[in-house]
């Protein structure tokens, strides 16, 4: 089986330390560029004796990137979360995680795990939110990432809230809504919830569901909230008595179907079903939006899902399975599709990325990662910075890393002033070979082009995953 990603190893090896320190810049940037950019991702591996097993395991390490008048400065620190601090404390592995149990492992409060706090990172309301899956997120200092606590949203939440580490944000109103999943066998559902722009929570609707499906990400139009429900099921007698991972308690039932679940935005209730031929998997919706007659709902669609391919470490995606983004055409009449369109780029796509400005607007332009060597055996990763194009959907604008060299975190757009249709990316870019780590900055309409500038770590660490942009006159 040939290795498609030599010196993967390397990643998932680094032991990243809090740091701070000044970039230098190797290239050129733009004059306009200013403004705060935020990762966060699993940043260590290894406790004790105890390897993960799976990239979802790792403690979160939120990572920023500011752009100012003094010159770029970098910054990393672990979040401090319970599992984190209580496992220095005690020198050893506590808690189970998303794909490694062990004997003698903690759930929190027995219902579930202990997040590690490592998907995303959002400024909100003069504050940085961490998210993980399934729990409340972590309050960060915007400047110092210190970590301040655990955010129950002034007492609305409490410890026990399910919570997505995918929140919705409405560029116009400002209200940022989220969901998360109660995975009772006899009762399933979904948790909505709803915020204004200064913090008050407007609501919370629990949506009964068929099964306990496993949700990661959902999209918001104007009037709606959308949910992608694939048949990926959690058992949780499995998790909570027979002592198996989350990994090991998914199980993929294809004849359950998939479907969309629309809801109401204004007031919470379901609206319509809209099943979905053929059965597939989402992980990411990429954007929605509507007209006077139809909602669009994008999201890039999986032939079944990718968390199996996040172990074991280092040995990554060895089958990695097709997928594309996709657009549905529902009409709000009578919630019938009525029609999909591809655009023709199959290399197992993920972490899109839209202009912020563009959520829940009509758009044309997003941007994704994919595996060159998809379809092929063999360990691989993300090594593709692809945009795609809805009015074009042929026209692939693609940037592909030297071999051995691997792409790190969603991709971010960030706009130039009074332009719509110039802008840059940011993305990571680690070299196998010689374990140089670097943020990368493109033309985001001309990724073919090559790196504008290089900002080279003088630490590498691990690839985040999901990101976040604050401009400087926010």
């Amino acid at each position: 089986m040939r290795d498609h990603a030599p010196h993967l190893e390397k990643v998932f090896a680094l032991r990243p330390e809090d740091a701070s320190y000044p970039l230098q810049v190797e290239g050129e940037l733009p004059p306009w560029l200013r403004g705060t950019y935020f990762v966060n991702g699993p940043g260590q591996f290894q406790k004790g004796d105890l390897r993960y097993r799976h990239w979802l395991d790792g403690d979160g390490l939120v990572c920023r990137l500011s752009f100012d008048d003094d010159g770029i400065n970098y910054s990393q620190r672990f979040v401090r979360s319970t599992k984190r601090v209580e496992e220095e404390q005690a020198g050893e592995p506590l808690y189970r995680c998303f794909g490694t149990a062990f004997e003698g492992d903690r759930l929190k409060r027995g219902m579930g795990l202990e997040s590690p706090v490592n998907v995303s990172a959002f400024p909100w309301n003069g504050r940085l939110l961490a998210f993980g899956e399934q729990g409340l997120p972590w309050d960060l200092d915007l400047e110092s990432l210190e970590t301040r606590g655990e955010f129950d949203f002034g007492g609305r939440l409490n410890a026990i809230s399910p919570l997505s580490a995918h929140p919705c944000f409405d560029p116009d109103s400002g209200e940022m809504l989220n969901f998360g999943i109660s995975f009772s066998s006899r009762h399933p559902c979904l948790h909505l919830y709803r915020f204004t722009a200064d913090g008050e929570l407007t609501y919370r609707r629990r949506l009964p569901l068929d099964a306990p499906r496993s949700v990661h990400d959902f999209g918001l139009s104007p009037s709606f909230a959308v949910f992608y429900l694939s048949p990926h099921i959690l058992d949780s007698e499995r998790l909570l008595k027979g002592g198996s991972s989350v990994m090991e308690s998914l199980e993929w039932q294809p004849e359950r179907g998939t479907f969309l679940l629309i809801v109401d935005r204004e007031s919470g209730q379901p609206r319509a079903r809209v099943d979905l031929e053929p059965v597939s998997y989402c992980l990411h919706l990429i954007n929605c939006f509507e007209d006077e007659s139809h909602l669009y709902v994008d999201v890039i669609e999986l032939a079944r899902p990718i968390y199996d391919q996040y172990q074991p470490l280092p040995d990554l995606f060895p089958q990695a399975p097709p997928g594309r983004p996709v657009r549905l055409q529902v009409c709000k009449e009578n919630w019938n599709l009525i029609s999909r369109t591809e655009i023709p780029y199959d290399k197992t796509p993920d972490f899109p990325a839209i202009d912020p400005r563009a959520h829940t607007h009509p758009y044309e332009h997003f941007w994704m990662l994919g595996l060159s060597a998809s379809g092929r055996s063999g360990r691989k990763f993300f090594d593709e910075l692809v945009r795609g194009d809805w009015s074009r959907p042929e026209a692939l604008d693609r940037f592909r890393a030297p071999e051995g060299c691997f792409l790190g975190c969603e991709p971010v757009f960030l706009s130039a002033p009074g332009h719509d249709d110039r802008g840059l990316v940011i993305c990571k870019l680690f070299e196998g070979e010689t374990g140089r780590d670097a943020f990368v900055v493109f033309d985001a309409f001309d990724l073919a082009a090559g790196p504008l500038a290089r900002l080279p770590l003088r630490m590498a660490s691990p690839p985040g995953f999901h990101t976040a942009f604050l401009p400087a006159d926010s």
